[in-house]
């Protein structure tokens, strides 16, 4: 860590993993055979209002408001670049202008998975830089709350990853952007928007 764009994950563990490493493989191939650009984006962590309601944040928010107990794995010890939907709005905006070319010095003894050297293909990081511990994350939104939650602690999920942490240095140097928005800010954005959209 942190995650690179530059590093190989020719590895996946889940199939989630695996189907985004195929999204990668597949707009390349399209991009060599049809001259399109493509760039690819790893988003990390996204969290925020109009969200999916499957994702932690709302699952957490919905069991602490209604007073049951949320599943808390890794015993809340992992870490997340938890990055504000307004961050990766941002940078996906950002990027929008860049187009991507082939990159000459692309080397097959040395391969560059962010580039190509056929193909007019990129990829970036769009992730906060600054990983935040599960349970920080949860204690923040008790306090936006102001109730504390229950919590049932499980071991890490099979094909999980311990932590992650967002490598966004050709972000910067391309687009002159990086996610800022702390997850005190956040979390407290989200739960004005959950209780107002909710009625909670």
């Amino acid at each position: 860590m942190p995650f690179s764009e530059h590093d190989s994950a020719e590895h996946p563990l889940t199939l989630y993993a695996a189907t985004k490493k195929a999204n990668e493989q597949m707009a390349h191939s399209y991009s060599h055979l049809y001259g399109i650009p493509s760039t690819g984006l790893r988003f990390f962590t996204v969290y925020g209002p109009w969200g999916r309601p499957d994702m932690a944040l709302f699952l957490f928010t919905r069991a602490i408001l209604e007073g049951k107990p949320i599943r808390v794995f890794n015993h809340g010890h992992h870490k997340r670049s938890f990055t504000y939907v307004d961050d990766v709005v941002e940078g996906v905006i950002r990027v929008l202008d860049r187009v991507p070319d082939r990159n000459p010095g692309w080397n097959g003894q040395r391969p560059d998975p962010a580039t190509s050297g056929v193909a007019p293909y990129r990829l970036y990081n769009i992730g906060n830089e600054h990983p935040v511990e599960l349970l920080r994350y949860i204690k923040v939104l008790e306090q936006c709350l102001g109730r504390k939650a229950e919590m049932e602690m499980l071991p890490l999920q099979p094909g999980d990853v311990p932590d992650t942490e967002a490598d966004v240095g050709d972000l910067i140097a391309n687009v002159n952007y990086r996610p800022t928005v702390p997850v005190e800010t956040g979390v407290a954005r989200f739960v004005d928007w959950y209780r107002g959209y909710y009625g909670a």
